[in-house]
C-alpha cells in the first residue's frame, strides 16, 4: 500500500492529547476520522511523538498507509477540507509519498520542541492558552546558564513523570537554549527522544532559576539526585510546541528496533 508522510500543525487546547483515547477527542482520532470520511478506509496513523492535552504542534510528522496512490497535493487539500468541515483545529501542512519502510517515529533522528513563557504583570489575552504567563521578572541569562548544566547524556529521572513508561531514563540532550525577545522567553530543546513531561519539567525548574530561587548549581544538583522529588514544578502544557522532526535525507530500512525512540515530552 502507498505510504504517505504528513507534516501536521494543531492547537492542542481542544484535545485530550495526540493519542487516540476513549475519554475525549484526540488529534490522532481527528485525522483518522478525516481519512475515513475521505477514503472510506479505517487507518491507524503513527506520529513522531505523543503530546498531552493542551500541547501544540507546528511540525508533528505522521505516516499513513492508504490503498490509493494519491497525488500528495490532492490528498493534502482533501484532508484539510474534511478537517475544516468537522471543525477540527488541525491542519495538514505538507504531504509526501515515501517508501514503505519510512516510519514517522522510528526513522526520526532528532526532535525539536519549543516552550514559550510570557513574563509580564498583565494577564494574557491574545496569548491565553498559547504560552505560560509568569507575572514576575525572569532573568533569561541565568535560565540559559542553568539549562547548560542539563545538556549531554544523563539519567533524567528527576525530570520525567512518575508514570513515565520509558524503559530507561537515560537520554542525550543535544540542545537546551533560553532566549528572550521583549516579554517573550523561549526555551528550545533538541534530542533524538524525550521522556514524558521532560521539557515541561525543564521549563518549571528553569523558571525557578530565572526568579533567583535556584542557582545553576541547584539545577545540576537536582539532575544528579535522580529523584522526581528534586524537580521544580512542572510547567503547564499551554506553552509547549512540537516544532520539527529531522530525518535522514536517504532513509534506510529502520524497521529493526532503534534505541531511545520513546518520545512523550509533554
Amino acid at each position: 500500500m502507498p505510504r504517505f508522510r504528513m507534516t501536521v500543525e494543531y492547537d492542542g487546547g481542544p484535545y485530550v492529547g495526540w493519542q487516540r483515547q476513549e475519554n475525549g477527542p484526540s488529534v490522532q482520532g481527528a485525522i483518522e476520522a478525516a481519512v475515513l470520511s475521505l477514503t472510506g478506509e479505517t487507518v491507524s496513523i503513527r506520529g513522531a511523538g505523543r503530546t498531552d492535552s493542551g500541547v501544540h504542534a507546528m511540525g508533528q510528522v505522521i505516516h499513513a498507509d492508504l490503498s490509493k496512490a494519491w497525488s500528495p497535493y490532492q490528498l493534502q487539500n482533501a484532508l484539510n477540507a474534511h478537517l475544516r468541515l468537522a471543525g477540527e483545529r488541525v491542519s495538514i501542512l505538507d504531504v509526501e509519498a515515501v517508501a514503505e519502510f519510512f516510519d514517522a517515529r522510528f526513522s526520526a533522528l532528532r526532535r525539536h520542541y519549543l516552550y514559550r513563557i510570557v513574563s509580564r504583570r498583565a494577564p494574557l489575552a491574545l496569548e491565553a492558552g498559547k504560552a505560560w504567563w509568569v507575572p514576575k521578572a525572569l532573568d533569561h541569562e541565568v535560565m540559559h546558564a542553568a539549562a547548560q548544566r542539563l545538556v549531554g547524556r544523563h539519567d533524567f529521572s528527576t525530570f520525567r513523570a512518575a508514570h513515565c513508561q520509558a524503559n530507561s531514563p537515560v537520554r542525550t540532550l543535544d540542545r537546551l537554549d533560553v532566549t528572550r525577545s521583549g516579554e517573550l522567553i523561549e526555551i528550545r530543546a533538541t534530542a533524538q527522544s524525550f521522556l514524558h513531561n521532560q521539557i515541561r519539567s525543564f521549563a518549571g525548574t528553569l523558571k525557578l532559576a530565572g526568579e533567583g530561587k535556584w542557582t545553576p548549581d541547584d539545577v545540576e544538583a537536582a539532575l544528579a539526585a535522580r529523584d522526581r522529588k528534586a524537580c521544580g514544578p512542572v510547567a503547564p502544557p499551554d506553552g509547549l510546541y512540537f516544532l520539527q522532526v529531522d530525518y535522514p535525507e536517504v532513509i534506510v530500512d529502520r524497521r529493526r528496533p532503534v534505541s531511545e525512540t520513546d518520545d512523550d515530552p509533554s
